[in-house]
């Protein structure tokens, strides 16, 4: 604590305030209102009584913060939505992390009998979620693990607030879907796409208990990437932090116009799937909601969401990375749902179909992101590890843009340190990153991950 006081910054409170906080924590300071409990998508509190396991004293540990139901929070399974807190007495400042996953939009996918390819924590989340026994959660990144060995990174001396993933539409749905099972035998599965309500829940929890953040990174990888990049127009405005940041972590957005050539536009077929799956396009549903709070976002667009973020929060540093070489979130994009795939003839062809089109979705994210000054792009090639998913998972390292001399530390620090325009980078071949040693910590994390 006495070293981070020493290299204070906004948000650092000072060292006899720091002692201070250890015996009597700061309390809330920006509580929801009687407005914001109203609405579309309100903030609501646990009931009077409820105890959510919270100790405000309770200070570098993980905790478990248990939701109601009256807080509209529920697993898509319908078991109890809980979430993560770990505190600091010496900062205000705040990390929200949302945890990576799966998608889902039918019985075998979202009950987890789709294996990798399906939803992340279909029975719910256990209270011990954040043991070391977890290494998908407790080792998930330097950006929330404190004592990492050898990444350090600025967040790791802030409060973080660790968002599980459990509903299987990137933190963005609102609809109960009933599924049939592929045996008429089985009973349909009834599911709950709760996305938008949980992250809801979970702001208007942090605002009634916690500090408001001087400085607040919203950031996660894969759907959780994608869920900060969807509900930054909400968390941001609701939290006021002096100072924004996001960071989406391979969970890109692409544009896909309603009524475009798939052709052109790849994801047209998954958005057009997961609109009506996860009840994005419902009248005062979570597009409506989202345009509401977002005014230069285009509902009929999904990509508009990066100008529209950037231009609104033109003061705020953002960043959008994923390599090029991903074959994880790009076959949640395309191996469903065109035939050349699907029908491939082998492996090889089936990959190199689905980079294709990865790489004129990517294209053309490069191109945009590379016009917003607030909003930086960075596109290394290949990691040998989760296939190519990822680039903050278990460390920095070796998200690197080798040709330029980059390392996603950079990255990162132009996000949260920097000045002027964001950094903007991209790797023109993968071949450097293809010929490095074998690496065994990858693959034993590979194995468990």
């Amino acid at each position: 604590m006495v070293s981070s006081v020493a290299h204070a910054e906004l948000g650092d409170y000072s060292f006899w305030q720091s002692t201070i906080n250890l015996v009597a924590p700061p309390r809330a300071d920006n509580k929801v209102t009687s407005s914001q409990r109203l609405g579309i998508y309100p903030l609501l509190a646990n009931p009077a009584g409820f105890d959510s396991g919270f100790k405000p004293a309770r200070y570098y540990a993980w905790q478990t913060v248990k939701l109601a139901p009256q807080t509209g929070a529920v697993c898509g399974n319908g078991s109890p939505y809980k979430f993560f807190v770990n505190r600091v007495p010496n900062t205000s400042n705040t990390i929200i992390y949302l945890e990576g996953g799966g998608a889902c939009w039918d019985s075998a996918s979202c009950s987890g009998q789709a294996g990798i390819r399906g939803a992340r924590n279909a029975d719910g989340i256990p209270d011990d979620y954040m043991s070391l026994l977890n290494p998908g959660a407790s080792l998930v990144s330097p950006l929330v693990v404190r004592l990492h060995p050898w990444t350090r990174v600025k967040t790791q001396n802030w409060n973080m607030v660790y968002v599980p993933y459990c509903t299987g539409d990137i933190y963005s749905g609102d609809k109960v879907a009933i599924y049939s099972a592929a045996d008429p035998q089985q009973a349909p599965l009834v599911w709950q796409h709760n996305g938008l309500r949980n992250m809801r829940a979970v702001v208007s929890w942090l605002k009634d208990n916690l500090q408001r953040p001087a400085q607040l990174l919203t950031t996660g990888c894969s759907a959780g990437g994608a869920g900060s990049l969807t509900n930054y127009a909400s968390i941001r405005p609701d939290m006021a932090p002096t100072r924004g940041f996001l960071f989406d972590d391979s969970g890109p957005v692409f544009s896909a116009p309603a009524g475009s050539n798939p052709l052109q536009y790849p994801s047209l077929p998954l958005q057009t799937f997961i609109r009506s799956a996860w009840g994005l396009d419902a009248a005062n549903g979570p597009l409506a909601y989202m345009q509401s709070r977002l005014p230069g976002f285009n509902r009929a667009d999904l990509g508009s969401l990066y100008p529209a973020l950037s231009s609104t929060w033109s003061a705020d540093r953002m960043g959008q990375a994923h390599f090029w070489k991903d074959l994880n979130y790009s076959s949640y994009s395309y191996e469903r749902f065109y035939a050349d795939i699907i029908n491939a003839p082998d492996q090889a062809t089936k990959e190199a179909l689905i980079h294709a089109r990865w790489d004129v979705d990517s294209g053309r994210l490069r191109a945009s992101l590379a016009g917003l000054n607030n909003f930086g792009g960075y596109f290394p090639q290949f990691r040998a590890v989760n296939e190519s998913h990822c680039t903050s998972i278990i460390e920095f390292a070796n998200a690197d843009i080798q040709e330029q001399g980059l390392e996603l530390d950079h990255f990162v620090s132009s996000i949260l340190d920097g000045s002027g325009k964001v950094l903007d980078a991209s790797e023109s071949s993968d071949a450097a990153d293809r010929q490095k040693p074998f690496n065994l910590l990858y693959y034993v994390l590979d194995q468990l991950l």
